[in-house]
């Protein structure tokens, strides 16, 4: 009896926005607008629809779509039943996708019609899969072996799913790429992604009124855990875009008055470049939210100017977190320059030495959080879990430093990861696909300074003896194996790496001499 009474998952989250909210428009996708009762009413056909498949509670169920309605209404439903969802980066290639799905065990999979064409031909890559559902949302017909979910879903009943659900049960697990060649899957618990929400609502002040744009991919924690998610347990009104284009975003805050934004720094510059953007009306745009990498000043300076009375939050975290640790607020921006902020609400963060002791301020250590936040583990991986949470605390794997009032500067990362455009890629990934081609003897996959990318994916090779090739040619072969934002911008030719006298090649020392 306890647990019913004290129930605090995210199923019970939409059934309240429904009962406070009621007919308030709670999304808007196309032509496709849900009100807080629309959500409520839509998530339990897909919960119904969920047990019609045979999905019990504990189960997986992969989502491989573009943006939609369809993302907070499959986290809602499967969420009722207990089940998990498992996002699917749109990005990856079919072997990687294969790779998520098989080692989730997932025995669903929902995917969207325009990228059915990605799968189409590799189905027999996903043993485990039983029952395939598909998103007409181009108006594609579903293909032999697929089940329409639109249809299925309006013959499903909208009462309400009786299935005993604990705050320690896992909602989510979204995939991320660490410094080895495989993904590791985050175990995100009703618990950690309910806890942050409160800390994204209060340190990013959430309100009703406001009106928020979600561009960026919903298969990301960042779009969905930091913002759709929060905006809709606060009531407000929250708009839904298929990808992340310049144009179509400048028209969305026209059109719908929008109040608040995520994106990365890159497409906030991809904005303030673009060249209709004194076309638009963008003056209802009062907060704008960031992450991924550290704003150009250069560029929190042009965005105060070119958005009049706009208020910036920088966001740092990561997937382990669900995601978020550290908001630095918009009366810091340009005060705290680069820095990543101050801990949010119920998160504590230190700085710590390798020999598991913090470390004074102003110096450098990996950054170590304590927190509601946090997720239950790796799955299927009890080894990398424990590491991460050696000594008590969640390991980052970032290297930061603490200053004098408190904010935190990331200052390097202790591990290999590239942070390109908003998307994470591990270094060590990179590296062994370019270890496959026989011209090269050794290879260094760094990230360096770019406007565009803000870190751009380069790759330091040196070629074995006698052999030769060109840079395109390398590129175009990481291409085939890899996915397109992981693939090297740039290929440095050298005839030797730096290394250390144990043999180790010294990154920074190469960051450092070719940025």
């Amino acid at each position: 009896m306890s647990n019913i009474l004290s129930r605090d998952t995210i199923g019970d989250m939409a059934r309240r926005a429904a009962t406070k909210y009621g007919n308030k428009t709670a999304v808007i996708f196309r032509d496709e607008v849900l009100t807080y009762y629309d959500l409520e009413r839509q998530a339990r056909r897909f919960a119904h629809l969920m047990l019609s498949w045979g999905v019990k509670k504990g189960d997986c169920v992969a989502i491989y779509a573009y943006n939609s309605h369809y993302y907070p209404l499959s986290l809602l439903g499967l969420t009722k039943v207990g089940a998990v969802q498992v996002p699917i980066n749109f990005m990856l290639n079919v072997d990687e996708i294969a790779y998520i799905v098989n080692h989730s065990e997932a025995q669903v999979m929902i995917v969207e019609d325009s990228l059915y064409p990605i799968l189409e031909g590799h189905l027999h890559k996903f043993p485990r899969i039983r029952i395939w559902g598909f998103l007409p949302l181009a108006g594609k017909e579903a293909p032999q072996g697929f089940e329409d979910v639109s249809v299925l879903m309006g013959n499903m009943p909208a009462t309400e799913v009786m299935v005993e659900i604990d705050a320690e049960d896992i909602a989510q697990i979204p995939y991320t790429s660490g410094t080895e060649s495989k993904p590791k899957g985050a175990m995100l618990s009703h618990r950690a992604l309910m806890s942050q929400y409160f800390s994204c609502i209060h340190g990013g002040q959430y309100e009703e009124e406001d009106i928020s744009l979600h561009a960026l991919p919903l298969f990301h924690c960042a779009q969905l855990h930091c913002f759709l998610m929060p905006f809709l347990y606060v009531g407000a009104k929250n708009v839904i875009l298929h990808r992340a284009d310049p144009r179509e975003m400048m028209i969305a805050i026209e059109m719908y008055k929008i109040t608040h934004m995520f994106a990365p720094p890159t497409v906030w510059i991809a904005i303030l470049n673009h060249p209709d953007f004194s076309k638009y009306d963008l003056s209802s745009l009062k907060k704008a939210a960031y992450g991924a990498s550290i704003m150009p000043v250069e560029i929190i300076k042009r965005l105060t100017e070119a958005f009049p009375g706009i208020r910036l939050w920088n966001y740092y975290g990561q997937t382990e977190m669900s995601p978020v640790a550290t908001i630095l607020k918009p009366e810091d921006q340009l005060k705290k320059p680069g820095s990543a902020g101050k801990p949010v609400l119920n998160v504590e963060t230190r700085i710590m030495g390798d020999d598991g002791k913090f470390v004074p301020v102003g110096e450098v250590g990996e950054i170590v959080h304590r927190s509601g936040h946090v997720m239950t583990g790796y799955l299927k991986d009890p080894e990398k879990t424990e590491e991460a949470f050696a000594f008590g605390w969640f390991h980052s794997g970032d290297l930061g430093r603490f200053d004098e009032d408190g904010y935190l500067y990331v200052v390097d990362r202790k591990k290999d990861m590239i942070k390109t455009g908003g998307e994470n890629v591990a270094s060590r990934e990179v590296e062994e696909v370019i270890y496959q081609h026989p011209a090269v003897a050794e290879v260094a996959v760094i990230g360096l300074p770019d406007p565009k990318w803000i870190e751009m994916v380069t790759a330091v090779v040196v070629l074995k003896t006698g052999m030769n090739i060109m840079e395109k040619e390398l590129i175009e072969f990481c291409r085939e194996r890899l996915a397109g934002f992981k693939c090297p911008k740039k290929i440095i030719f050298l005839d030797q790496l730096p290394k250390n006298p144990s043999g180790k090649i010294l990154k920074r020392e190469l960051k450092e001499t070719l940025r």
